[in-house]
Formats: structure tokens, C-alpha cells, sequence
């Protein structure tokens, strides 16, 4: 029984090695949407277990797969393409927390111990001249690229992540379904992400 079921995995496995072939031997990016379509249901279930919000699950499921397709040509056929996929969904949902974790922490709110109250103590953050530069060369980077996207795409992302609307907020606004609100932005992250890759070595920090 237990050998039955690991031919099935490896048979699975095979599958999906022979669509990252595709993708990366015949250069057909398209092919890519068979691997999204076959792991959507589990990545978004495997996010919704670490984060509450549903507009996050998607935010988060969708990044998921533009990290992955990003970074195909670094997965190594002797693990299986499902737990390959599932780190960078956890390791994606980490770095989220942690993110905001860290944006939502009050600096001035006392911590309550035994025996005084005690306050966070933060070293000088102020940014030196040529750290605001290398921060205002990277924002111009990512503002160029959202303004080189086509015009539905380039609304929907600044919707999203210049405004902050929520999914239904987004779908109200524009009168068009909450499907192709998430499939037209997950269409303009891929985008964003081949146009930004060349900048990888000042976006990384």
C-alpha cells in the first residue's frame, strides 16, 4: 500500500517536472498557468491557516506563484514541485507577519513587567544621504514600472496597493466581478515582477 502510494506521488511529481521543462526548455511561460491551476486551492488553504484576512490569502497566494515562477530555473527535480512550492508560500507568509509585526509595533506603549514599566528603546534610524537615494531611485523604479502597465492593470494595482482597497472595494468601484479583479491583479504582479527582475539588485534590500 505505502509503495502504491508513492508511485502515485512520483507519478505526480513527474507530471509537474515535465510542465517545468516546458516552461523552462521551450520557453513557454503560458504552460506555467497548469502548475497555478492544479495548486491554487491547497496554496490558498495553506495560507489561510497563518493569515485571517481573505484579501491577503489572495495577495499572498498570488505572490506565491509569481515568487515560484520567478524562480523555476532554481528548482531541483529530486524534491517533489509541491513541497518546493509550499516553502515559498510559508516562507512568504512569514515574511509578511513579520512585516507587519513590525509596522504595527507602538514605540511609546510601556511593557508591563514585575517590576517597572518598560519602554522600547530604538537606535536612530535617521536615513543618510545616500540610503534616501538608493530609497528614491528603488521608489522610481516601481513607480515607472506600475506606469508602463496597461491602463486596466496600472489602476487596478494603484487601487490595491496605492489606495489599499480591499478585493470587493476594488470590484464595486470598477463594476466588474470579483474574479477578474483577482485575475487582472495577479496578471499585472507577473508583469511587474518580469519588469522589475532587471532591478532585482537594488529592490533586494
Amino acid at each position: 500500500m505505502a509503495k502504491t502510494k508513492k508511485n502515485k506521488e512520483n507519478c505526480k511529481n513527474d507530471d509537474d517536472l515535465s510542465v517545468v521543462h516546458l516552461i523552462l526548455n521551450n520557453g513557454d511561460s503560458d504552460a506555467f498557468a497548469i502548475l497555478e491551476k492544479k495548486y491554487s486551492k491547497v496554496i490558498a488553504s495553506l495560507i489561510r491557516k497563518m493569515i485571517k484576512d481573505e484579501d491577503d490569502v489572495d495577495d499572498l497566494t498570488q505572490e506565491t506563484f509569481i515568487k515560484a515562477f520567478n524562480a523555476l530555473h532554481t528548482y531541483k527535480p529530486e524534491y517533489s514541485f509541491s513541497s518546493w512550492i509550499f516553502r515559498i508560500a510559508s516562507n512568504n507568509c512569514i515574511d509578511f507577519l513579520r512585516k507587519k509585526r513590525f509596522s504595527t509595533i507602538s514605540l511609546d506603549k510601556p511593557i508591563e513587567s514585575d517590576n517597572d514599566d518598560l519602554y522600547i528603546e530604538v537606535e536612530d534610524t535617521s536615513l543618510t544621504p545616500d540610503v534616501q537615494l538608493i530609497n528614491d531611485e528603488k521608489k522610481k523604479i516601481i513607480f515607472d514600472a506600475v506606469e508602463s502597465l496597461p491602463d486596466n492593470y496600472k489602476l487596478i494595482i494603484k487601487m490595491r496597493h496605492f489606495e489599499e482597497m480591499d478585493y470587493c472595494e476594488i470590484s464595486q468601484k470598477l463594476g466588474i466581478p470579483l474574479g477578474t479583479v483577482k485575475a487582472n491583479l495577479f496578471r499585472a504582479r507577473k508583469i511587474l515582477a518580469i519588469a522589475l527582475k532587471r532591478h532585482s539588485h537594488i529592490l533586494k534590500d
